[in-house]
């Protein structure tokens, strides 16, 4: 039983009541109780507020996820047809082709140029009150075909070059020489950005050389090479205006056969002429001198070049030959992109800093342009040459870029108007090679015809084997392999037509991809070896290639 003095557990409200009345303090243990109580209570607030921070952090996750999947949309590459043709009836078509950017789809387009008298149904000669027929530029979409815009010109046309925007301040792309005008076309929307005359008595050539800003007005300039039988002049032209800048020059007191433009190590640039005697340069600085002075403080000089220079004529010697056909700047990502000269019995590479000869090769007879590719994995561009044999016969040789040594020839019968070879990068660090003939085995006649014309590729990793193509009859005007979007969609244009230049009839631009031809190719064993794979495993090594611009 309880007593009445002293209160326990089962009457707590008295024992409370007593201690109160009698003052004494909550023992040590009750007020250990009291404190964990207040931080229990501490720890609960705490606990909610970081309950509330990670659904607060989860909303607005689940948000973003939301944002990016529904309501931002994710960019869509562009739905392109494998092939497609066009056809202009009645119309004549040069030997010009540019791949460029045309529109904003990130494939890009083909431009191109016609004579005929209407473009659309709604855009002829008349309506734009020229004489017909006339000059008409044209930019096609690389993914269907559809004409983007095109662009009614006086006629007659002369020459055109499109890649001008690349690396310049300039907002047009595309200079068409025609009639006694020089036009500058924006290749975005086809209007004319200026349109000049032409400077009269100079019969200008391509390439149009693009300068730096020599006027002052913050665009990049150009310059018009013409030469006839007596002598090779210059004229500097406005890059936003295509007003003449200074006076002509005249750059020497010959004929030269073909110009360049050529920039070195030390950021100084260079004409180079071709003359009968061999391949000469002239710094831009000199010209720009005798054009307007005071006009050269805004370019540079190249001590390397300018200690080699003629003290009367300024001319650098670069390769003496009286053979010199043509020269080609070798492209390399480097800044030291070197030269090579084709003669008419010899390839020849040249330092493009010092000026040293660092290899040749002899031929026969050069056809055509070189070209270049990756036909092994030294990262320097491989040289593939067309030499002439004779009896119709070419060899197509590929030499190593380094040392100029064969890496690989084959001999095709030559077909009339073949096209220069062409190649493209793959992500094996080797292009694949296009070129145009007649494998001799594959014909009865050591005579070939025109409608035996046929295209051949190569893959540097089998190279015993070659893939054949005979897709194309018609006379080939012109032809172009490329990637058409950054680091994939191989395909090439090639544009078709009357077999003499300017006469009408039937005009086709069409598009192929690379690939799409290698299920219907025939696979042609060549060499001793012929290589061990089977016509199965090299068709799908082919179908199996991703492509790349690297």
């Amino acid at each position: 039983m309880e007593t009445a003095d002293h209160a326990t557990e089962g009457d707590p409200l008295k024992r409370g009541e007593e201690g109160a009345e009698t003052g004494t303090a909550p023992s040590a243990t009750e007020l250990k109780k009291k404190k964990s109580c207040k931080e229990a209570l501490g720890f609960a607030k705490l606990t909610h507020w970081r309950t509330a921070v990670f659904f607060l952090s989860l909303f607005l996750c689940l948000t973003i996820v939301f944002a990016f999947s529904f309501i931002i949309p994710c960019p869509v590459r562009p739905q392109y047809l494998v092939s497609w043709n066009r056809t202009f009836s009645e119309a004549a078509t040069f030997d010009f082709l540019a791949v460029e950017a045309a529109s904003r789809d990130k494939v890009l387009d083909a431009l191109f140029v016609l004579e005929t008298r209407e473009g659309s149904p709604n855009n002829t000669c008349a309506d734009a009150g020229l004489p017909s027929p006339c000059v008409f530029v044209l930019a096609v979409d690389g993914t269907d075909g559809e004409t983007l815009w095109e662009r009614p010109l006086h006629p007659e046309f002369h020459w055109a070059q499109c890649g001008l925007e690349k690396e310049s301040s300039r907002t047009w792309d595309c200079l068409l020489s025609h009639s006694d005008q020089l036009t500058a076309i924006d290749k975005y929307s086809g209007e004319i950005c200026w349109q000049q005359p032409h400077p009269s008595g100079l019969h200008s050539t391509v390439p149009v050389l693009s300068i730096p800003d020599l006027d002052g007005d913050k665009v990049d300039d150009l310059a018009l090479v013409a030469s006839d039988k007596t002598q090779t002049q210059l004229v500097f032209l406005s890059g936003k205006t295509g007003v003449q800048i200074g006076s002509t020059v005249t750059l020497d007191s010959t004929e030269t056969h073909q110009h360049l433009l050529h920039r070195t190590t030390e950021g100084s640039h260079y004409v180079l002429l071709q003359k009968d005697t061999g391949l000469y340069g002239l710094a831009l600085w000199r010209i720009a001198t005798k054009a307007k002075a005071g006009m050269e403080v805004s370019l540079k000089k190249d001590k390397h070049w300018e200690i080699k220079a003629s003290a009367t004529s300024g001319l650098v010697p670069i390769y003496e030959s009286d053979l010199v056909r043509q020269v080609v700047r070798t492209e390399d990502r480097d800044e030291s992109s070197n030269l090579l000269l084709v003669s008419w019995k010899e390839v020849a590479l040249v330092d493009g800093k010092s000026l040293h000869l660092l290899w040749r090769y002899n031929t026969s007879s050069v056809l055509g342009e070189p070209s270049f590719g990756h036909f092994n994995k030294d990262s320097l561009l491989d040289v593939v040459v067309e030499d002439n044999i004779g009896n119709y016969t070419k060899k197509i040789i590929i030499l190593d870029g380094e040392s100029g040594a064969v890496l690989w020839e084959v001999s095709l019968l030559s077909t009339p108007n073949a096209p220069r070879p062409n190649s493209i990068h793959t992500s094996n660090f080797v292009s694949i090679f296009v070129f145009w003939g007649i494998v001799p085995s594959e014909t009865n006649s050591s005579i070939p015809l025109t409608s035996d014309q046929r295209s051949y590729m190569l893959h540097p990793l089998y190279s015993q084997v070659l893939l054949e193509s005979a897709n194309v009859l018609d006379h080939i005007v012109t032809f172009k392999a490329t990637l058409l979007e950054r680091g994939r969609h191989a395909a090439y244009f090639l544009l078709t037509g009357p077999e003499t230049e300017g006469d009408e009839d039937t005009v086709v631009l069409s598009k192929r991809k690379l690939k799409q031809d290698v299920p219907s190719s025939k696979v042609l064993r060549i060499g001793t070896g012929g290589g061990s794979e089977t016509n199965e495993y090299i068709l799908e090594a082919f179908n199996r290639l991703r492509f790349s611009d690297e």
